[in-house]
């Protein structure tokens, strides 16, 4: 079939030949010589063309037709992990559609998502940035959304040296182990109430994520203070998170995000003023403590958290790594939305799949009671809860908290399956559905946690079978501290309490699309005291 474009090539083409035949005077002589030079120059795009079209266009990714201008942007879902693996039945493992201006592919199978990550690692590794993620981002300065440079490997290393490193986290543990006693101190005085399990869960990581990069939290301070950042901050994140990757017109025809059509920019501009108010007043108070030490008082100083070390680094105008304060604040923005959305989410998901199937719930249970006893969980306890861990793992499976992860974007052509992805193509790998596929797992809507107490998968991308965190260089770094503030909440809240659903209250698993999938209604359950020994819910 001849393109529409090659069509209309080929109408002109001819119009203009029957044209030349006509010309018969003196007057048409420039005509003439217009349509002589202008017949061969058409024939040439024509074949250009074709030739374009032969070599390029049908070695694209087979997928669904498109509007003129929008393309199949009116008739995406609103699910798009789940619309996507739905065209994959129909289109195959890799497909495209173009949305808007811009090609998407999307990658729906283990094997192909191999290539992507491994065999392509260093042509994929960089991104396309929603306006929205851009605004969030200090204009693509974090880590999760600049192009894999010098800069996005320098910011890295600083986050996995600084912060994430062994020696950090194991310095932190004071940090966790007050927010988890505190967590459970607070259940404890609300039994047999309704409680919302995302909501106390994000309380907690936020106030261990904040500790480690400021020394401070909202259950520290007096929620007026510098280095607070408020009890309306959860809203705002969720905001934010639901923001970066809305459906926004602007992002799709770039002629008309001058305009903000839907407003999203406006909003999220919004939104990042409120938080990095909280970050300049954060670093402001840091800088102007830091100018009244004198280095007598500096060197007897206790650890250093992750901003004051940020800061010196900032003063090192030699070092290899370059850094100002609009970097800083990308990277605190990076590690306040990465580490505390996902992780509530997270636990979340894993606490109703437990109240879903009580027969899981027990063995969880007494696991927690062999390992444990009668006791307070402390991290030491945690490597030892292997079929929690397993329940863990299930739950990633089943709700991978990023289920098209993060887009990435190949910086020069190349072939997937046969297929030519251009450079500048928008490409998904659909892990929601690969998590689900009967080719990699037997009954996989099943929720069975014991696969995973035979297959015994990290999170770090090794096996393409299961990727809820991604896999290459593009993976997500904090891995190591997600995991276990995920199993120290969840091994604390389990064994410290029994839960009920409340009856007068609808129990679902649906979920609700974004750059973080959470569950559309949110999960209410009532504790109740499990320990013997009352003194065990104080600190």
């Amino acid at each position: 079939m001849i393109p529409e474009i090659g069509y209309k090539i080929f109408l002109t083409m001819n119009t203009l030949l029957l044209w030349w035949w006509e010309v018969d005077n003196e007057l048409d002589k420039l005509a003439r010589t217009l349509l002589t030079i202008s017949v061969p120059t058409l024939l040439l795009l024509w074949y250009k063309w074709i030739s374009y079209y032969r070599k390029h266009i049908q070695l694209l990714p087979p997928g669904p037709y498109g509007l003129p201008v929008v393309g199949y942007l009116p008739f995406l879902g609103s699910n798009l992990h789940e619309s996507f693996a739905k065209t994959a039945h129909r289109y195959g493992s890799i497909f495209s559609l173009r949305l808007g201006s811009k090609l998407h592919v999307v990658v729906n199978s283990m094997e192909l998502v191999k290539i992507v990550t491994r065999d392509l690692d260093h042509i994929m590794a960089n991104r396309s940035p929603p306006l929205a993620a851009l605004t969030m981002s200090y204009g693509g300065n974090d880590i999760a959304w600049s192009n894999s440079d010098t800069h996005w490997r320098n910011m890295r290393k600083i986050l996995a040296n600084q912060l994430l490193s062994h020696k950090n986290l194991k310095g932190c543990q004071s940090f966790r182990t007050y927010e988890v006693r505190r967590l459970v101190k607070e259940v404890d005085s609300k039994l047999g109430t309704k409680i919302d399990i995302n909501e106390i869960a994000f309380n907690t990581q936020v106030n261990v994520v904040t500790s480690m990069l400021w020394g401070s939290s909202k259950s520290t301070g007096d929620g007026n203070d510098s280095s607070s950042i408020g009890d309306g901050f959860r809203e705002v994140e969720f905001k934010i998170v639901q923001l970066s990757t809305a459906s926004n017109i602007s992002d799709f025809l770039p002629m008309l995000s001058r305009f903000d059509l839907q407003g999203r920019q406006r909003e999220m501009q919004k939104l990042w003023e409120y938080v990095d108010r909280i970050f300049e007043s954060i670093i402001q108070g840091r800088m102007e403590a830091n100018s009244r030490k004198n280095e007598a008082e500096a060197e007897e100083g206790q650890r250093k958290d992750f901003v004051q070390v940020l800061l010196e680094l900032k003063e090192q105008k030699d070092a290899a790594i370059s850094l100002d304060i609009i970097k800083i604040k990308a990277l605190l923005m990076d590690i306040v939305l990465a580490a505390t959305d996902t992780t509530s989410t997270m636990v979340e998901w894993v606490m109703a799949e437990i109240l879903k199937n009580p027969g899981v719930m027990k063995k969880v249970q007494d696991e927690l009671t062999e390992v444990i006893g009668m006791n307070v969980v402390q991290e030491s306890h945690l490597p030892k809860l292997t079929y929690l861990d397993a329940v863990i793992k299930e739950t990633f499976r089943l709700h991978p908290p990023v289920p098209l992860l993060v887009q990435r974007c190949p910086d020069e052509s190349c072939t997937v399956g046969g297929y030519t992805i251009p450079k500048g193509t928008i490409v998904y790998m659909n892990v929601w559905a690969i998590h689900r596929d009967p080719k990699n797992w037997t009954n996989p809507l099943e929720f069975k946690p014991e696969r995973f107490l035979i297959d015994k998968w990290d999170y770090h991308g090794k096996n393409s079978k299961f990727l809820p965190f991604g896999s290459g260089r593009r993976i997500c770094p904090g891995i190591s501290l997600g995991e276990k503030m995920l199993v120290y909440i969840l091994a604390s809240l389990l064994h410290s309490f029994d839960w009920n659903l409340p009856e007068d209250e609808e129990f679902e698993l649906s979920d609700e699309f974004g750059l973080v999938t959470k569950k559309r209604k949110p999960l209410i359950a009532i504790p109740s005291q499990r320990l013997s020994d009352a003194s065990l819910y104080s600190f």
